[in-house]
């Protein structure tokens, strides 16, 4: 290929000095563009929907029903009300129920064994459950912190999650998250690849696993490494 560069060059010089030519204007043919028929249409949408459920499609269902196994097992045992007890006081709520199933969850056990390694970005186990969630889509992750936090459905009204944030502490009585630590997490989730219907596509093209992997571990490692020069730089400045 580079010889035929190089020589197309040589050519092109040759032929406006040593041997001048008739220039010959350059013609592209081009196909006939017509108005689409619906039969067509509706046909290749049957065709591209169908390819897709059955490559990418069956990977984001085994991706989903493995990430709600990790959030969802193993099953908390029911509490048990005292007799002396009313019902009212001794029940836990309903969010606050799903939250203590969900930190004794595989995906609770995952998100405190990774939370040495997102210390440093300012994130703890809490949120480390958010980011497990957040792999089938980044709108989960606000809802994921809801259960987490007790709070309910945070989709619909975000306040009460908010207020919750904002209260927690840590042991020595300071607050738990500030601002560097949210700019942190929207650093890591711009860079992060936190999608797994893009790794299914990207899977479903490739028809390899090698691209998809290579690109969840680098996309993480590079988000990792912006959030980490984020909120340890923040920190150096004051700002944590």
């Amino acid at each position: 290929r580079r010889r035929r560069r190089l020589h197309g060059r040589h050519g092109a010089i040759i032929g406006r000095t040593v041997v001048p030519g008739r220039q010959v204007p350059l013609i592209l043919e081009l196909p006939p563009y017509r108005v689409p028929l619906l039969r067509g249409v509706l046909r290749m949408m049957v065709e591209r929907s169908w390819v897709f459920l059955k490559e990418a499609g069956t990977v984001i269902l085994a991706c989903t029903i493995v990430l709600w196994a990790l959030l969802a097992f193993p099953r908390a045992e029911a509490a048990t009300v005292p007799p002396t007890a009313t019902a009212a006081a001794a029940a836990p709520s309903e969010a606050a129920s799903k939250a203590a199933a969900l930190e004794k969850s595989y995906g609770g056990r995952l998100g405190k064994s990774l939370e040495p390694a997102l210390e440093p970005l300012g994130f703890d186990w809490k949120i480390g459950i958010g980011l497990i969630g957040a792999f089938a889509a980044r709108e989960v992750f606000v809802s994921t912190l809801g259960v987490v936090y007790g709070v309910g459905a945070a989709d619909d009204d975000t306040s009460p999650l908010r207020q919750r944030i904002k209260s927690e502490t840590r042991a020595d009585g300071k607050p738990t998250y500030s601002a560097l630590t949210g700019l942190s997490l929207m650093v890591f989730f711009a860079l992060a690849c936190q999608c797994m219907s893009t790794l299914a596509v990207v899977r479903r093209e490739s028809r390899s696993w090698r691209w998809p992997a290579f690109l969840f571990s680098y996309m993480t490692a590079l988000a990792y490494a912006a959030s980490l020069l984020v909120y340890q730089g923040g920190r150096l400045l004051g700002f944590g």
